[in-house]
């Protein structure tokens, strides 16, 4: 059985008029890349990849790219206001989430919900709002691709029945 995505726990939010919930996204396939601004992986790699995915998808509806920035090491030095300079210089266009910060560890909320190991991740959501994939470290864009293909073309499944 596929899990339901947890919901996000955002502290803050870029490149978006209004929050962003998961549970207002059901019924789109959602990529949320996980990501850290001091990391190689995620600088490198998977934020150019979410910014081509949006830009692919822009003219679709039922595709959503999200970003979250979601620290667990050097919290001083990725503040939301080092982020946001971050966002313009590399001149992201997506939703990006900043996850809320825990009371008790340096693992942020939402990180921790989704269990995640580190950065950079990609999770993958379909319409039902169950995580379909979670990957850590690079994902290759064309397995990437085949996998939003098929839930694209993918109808939304029947609620349960009452």
């Amino acid at each position: 059985m596929v899990a339901t995505a947890p919901e996000l726990a955002v502290s803050r939010w870029f490149n978006t008029p209004k929050p962003l919930s998961l549970a207002a996204l059901r019924g789109k396939v959602v990529v949320l890349h996980a990501f850290q601004m001091l990391c190689p992986g995620c600088v490198q790699h998977a934020l150019p990849q979410a910014e081509r995915l949006h830009r692919l998808f822009a003219d679709r509806s039922d595709v959503v790219v999200v970003g979250l920035h979601t620290v667990f090491e050097h919290h001083a030095a990725m503040a939301p206001s080092s982020l946001e300079a971050f966002i313009h210089e590399y001149r992201l266009t997506f939703p990006i989430a900043v996850d809320e910060a825990s009371d008790t560890d340096a693992v942020p909320v939402t990180m921790r919900r989704f269990g995640m190991r580190g950065t950079p991740t990609t999770i993958v959501i379909d319409r039902a709002g169950r995580m379909v994939e979670q990957h850590f470290g690079q994902i290759d864009d064309l397995a990437l691709g085949v996998l939003l293909g098929a839930l694209a073309a993918s109808a939304v499944p029947p609620p349960p029945p009452c």
